[in-house]
């Protein structure tokens, strides 16, 4: 499956509206994030086992809008949705 990243919120949300049922998890990272390096080949590895599962990564250095809408404040943060809505973090 491929990981979406959208670079700006409107490409977040167009990535959110066409899979509104499906379960989207989202990685914020950072490049120079050690625990962010160790997670990212796992999350690749979860992308090509679930791939009924939208996943997306959002570089916090590169996405401010999308950061602060979720209120990220440490890196790898994981957030999961449907329907538009968070249902883990």
């Amino acid at each position: 499956m491929t990981i979406r990243e959208p670079s700006d919120v409107d490409e977040f949300d167009a990535v959110l509206n066409e899979n509104p049922d499906s379960l989207v998890v989202i990685d914020f990272y950072a490049t120079w994030c050690g625990p962010c390096k160790i997670m990212g080949p796992k999350f690749i590895k979860l992308s090509n086992e679930f791939t009924s599962v939208v996943f997306v990564k959002v570089d916090v250095d590169e996405s401010e809008d999308i950061v602060s809408r979720f209120d990220i404040k440490v890196m790898p943060t994981f957030i999961f949705m449907r329907k538009g809505a968070q249902i883990v973090n």
